[in-house]
């Protein structure tokens, strides 16, 4: 990995050219297998951060004779120190001087959304993504910062509609596509996220990533036996750890409420890798999720056998699987043991909340009371 720190806030023409406060990290051309990472090249080199707290010096306004470069720098420096509405009132006159500077355009989205107003922040964003998708090398700052906005704000539908913009100006460009085949899932479309990862995998078919991306894909069309088909096919390329493919589709048997084909698929993670701990707490969860109890407990007794220091924990989530079941009873048991390795304020207070699901509101009391000496 090459850092670079450039001192000059300019992408324009020819050249991108980043504010000093920019941290690029940019990577070199290799092949991630596992990380889902297209070979050859990555999709854009920078990795932006936002600028600290605080940064030295600054200038109130752009005055006549000041020049471009060192406006952006004021404007780099009131960021710095959350002073936005100021950022705001001198990048606004220097992006009026200067309609060219797209690095300003940057800092006021950011100076607006940190401001509290994402209206204008997300007008500007779209203002530079549309400058951004006319280059031939995608930089993607505007987009990048536009799909995390969608995402926090769940506004999926807007999401989907710049991720098909950007994929329609660079329609093999894998990263782009992995993350319009994810708004795609996200949106409720899985029809159409199936058609993206396909078209992945027609790029690139010895990538894992992509198998699992699509078998999600094809789970959350139906297509249950398709999903396990495309994870198995991740495993076969990736046969260093198969139990790994088949925990993840283990998982979305899981979330689906199907837990005798869970548990089929975690005996078979189990198999494969018999000394990790998570599969037994996983096939705890599912074997309870069956009204099979027994051997839930004995699952978890096992998992603590390979990671005992990770008792407390082990125990504590058993007990929150028990609770969703109104086992609360056996999920009383659960969390004393929880408390007996490790007496961690949560573990008592999820006590407590059993015995009241139990209707011992006095036991429930007195836990409360005695949480409050532990400091």
């Amino acid at each position: 990995m090459l850092a670079a720190h450039l001192a000059v806030a300019r992408i324009s023409g020819g050249g991108i050219f980043l504010p000093l406060f920019f941290n690029i990290m940019i990577e070199k051309n290799k092949t991630i297998k596992k990380s889902g990472a297209p070979s050859g090249r990555s999709r854009r080199l920078p990795v932006i951060t936002r600028p600290p707290a605080s940064y030295g010096a600054f200038l109130p306004r752009l005055e006549p004779g000041d020049s471009k470069s060192r406006g952006i720098d004021s404007v780099e420096n009131l960021l710095r120190q959350r002073k936005y509405r100021e950022a705001i009132v001198l990048g606004e006159e220097i992006h009026k001087a200067y309609s060219e500077e797209e690095s300003v355009l940057l800092m006021l989205s950011w100076a607006y959304y940190d401001s509290g107003d994402k209206k204008k922040a997300i007008n500007h964003l779209n203002t530079l993504l549309e400058k951004e998708l006319k280059r031939k090398v995608f930089t993607g700052f505007a987009f990048d910062e536009l799909v995390r906005i969608y995402k926090q704000e769940k506004n999926f539908h807007k999401l989907v509609e710049i991720c098909e913009k950007a994929v329609a100006a660079q329609p093999e460009d894998a990263g782009l596509l992995t993350e319009l085949g994810k708004a795609y899932l996200q949106s409720g479309q899985a029809k159409k996220a199936c058609d993206i990862y396909e078209k992945l995998i027609g790029i690139e078919n010895d990538n894992p990533a992509f198998y699992c991306h699509w078998g999600e894909a094809l789970f959350a069309a139906g297509l249950s036996k398709e999903s396990e088909k495309a994870y198995l096919r991740a495993g076969e390329i990736d046969p260093d750890q198969p139990d790994h493919y088949y925990f993840k589709i283990a998982v979305l048997f899981q979330q689906a409420g199907d837990h005798r084909e869970a548990e089929r698929l975690l005996n078979k993670c189990i198999t494969a890798s018999s000394a990790n701990p998570l599969y037994y707490c996983s096939l705890g969860d599912s074997l309870i999720g069956l009204g099979q109890i027994p051997k839930a407990l004995k699952a978890y007794e096992t998992a603590v056998q390979y990671d005992n220091p990770g008792a407390g924990a082990y125990y504590n989530r058993l007990g929150h699987t028990l609770m969703k079941t109104n086992h609360f009873s056996q999920a009383v048991k659960a969390f004393k043991s929880a408390i007996a390795h490790d007496s961690a304020r949560p573990y008592y207070l999820n006590l407590a909340a059993a015995y009241k699901g139990m209707g011992l509101a006095d036991r429930a009391d007195k836990i409360m009371r005695e949480v409050k000496k532990i400091r």
